[in-house]
């Protein structure tokens, strides 16, 4: 948990300025809301994938089911963050070079 909370605390003050990063003053609030709210989406969405193919794995021996459907999960997690590092490099590093 001390663990969960350090990458927590480290992800989501950047996430939250880079979400409000050039926009106006004003709108900031709105900001900073939005990608709070895109956060938490996506997590409730990632764990509800995770568990679905976790609960697929079926080996027919249920203390075998119990190792396999965890490292399954880590599996999926490390897929959901390989495409998460795909979306920023495409999307988002190209963008912020153009503004510099």
């Amino acid at each position: 948990m001390v663990i969960i909370g350090a990458g927590q605390g480290l992800a989501l003050a950047p996430m939250t300025s880079s979400g409000v990063d050039g926009v106006a003053p004003e709108d900031a609030g709105a900001g900073s809301g939005l990608v709070n709210t895109v956060h938490q989406i996506g997590s409730a969405l990632a764990l509800s994938i995770l568990t679905a193919v976790a609960a697929t794995v079926s080996t027919g021996h249920a203390a075998a089911d119990i190792a396999a459907r965890p490292s399954t999960a880590l599996t999926g997690s490390a897929v959901l963050l390989a495409l998460a590092v795909a979306v920023v490099l495409t999307l988002i590093v190209p963008t912020r070079a153009s503004r510099k």
